[in-house]
């Protein structure tokens, strides 16, 4: 196992389309939510215990080998709107087409032939975790830093906050990334004798709504 695979997965220069993506903080910069870094961190900790759990859920799965097209669908049934799962899956092919060339892999191969309209994003970094000799808590703690810093990172931009801030923000919130990704691990182990329910279902309804309604902004900085 190499920890510097771990370090290129969770790098947002890792060419996965990440960089695109507000993961919600640009509608909620607009709606006025977020305007500084105090609000900004309490939105990124909202989302790493709702969604951020559950993507690192499905991640530490998917790096444990359970079934990646069962995974998948779980992953749906996780994501209500359409917007969101358009989006998961958007990034999922993206990932898979930088997973398949860094870190190659039979199951790699079997789901980009499986899922050739791309599968939901965590399922796929977890599989490339696997690939690259990585622990299930390990897929679940690169989940959890990105559902984190994903929107910090973007809120730097929409607010031009000093990056500074953003990066203390985000050492703040570590512990709790610590902890989202220790309860998706454990509940990854759970799933051969539980199944699929073992999995955080932890949802985010304004985010979900908030993502539809920024999917039909005619003018925006990031796809979502």
């Amino acid at each position: 196992m190499s920890r510097a695979a771990l370090l290129l997965l969770a790098d947002g220069r890792f060419p996965a389309g990440g960089h695109a993506h507000s993961g919600g903080v640009e509608a909620a910069v607009a709606s006025g939510a977020v305007h500084d870094t105090r609000t900004l961190e309490a939105f990124c900790r909202g989302r790493l215990h709702t969604t951020g759990l559950t993507t690192a859920g499905l991640a530490a799965a998917a790096a444990a080998g359970h079934d990646p097209l069962l995974l998948d669908e779980a992953a749906d049934a996780r994501t209500p709107t359409p917007a969101l799962r358009t989006v998961a899956r958007r990034l999922g092919r993206q990932m898979l087409r930088a997973a398949r060339a860094t870190f190659p892999s039979e199951a790699l191969e079997r789901l980009a032939s499986a899922r050739p309209q791309g599968a939901h994003q965590p399922v796929v970094l977890g599989l490339a975790a696997r690939a690259a000799g990585l622990a299930p808590v390990d897929a679940a703690h690169a989940a959890a830093y990105e559902n984190a810093s994903g929107p910090a990172t973007a809120a730097v931009r929409l607010l031009s906050l000093d990056p500074l801030d953003a990066s203390g923000l985000l050492a703040r919130l570590g512990p709790e990334m610590d902890d989202v990704a220790d309860a998706a691990a454990r509940a990854a182990a759970r799933f051969a004798t539980e199944g699929v329910d073992a999995l955080p279902s932890a949802s985010a309804p304004l985010l979900d709504i908030t993502a539809e309604h920024h999917a039909a902004w005619p003018v925006r900085l990031f796809a979502s």
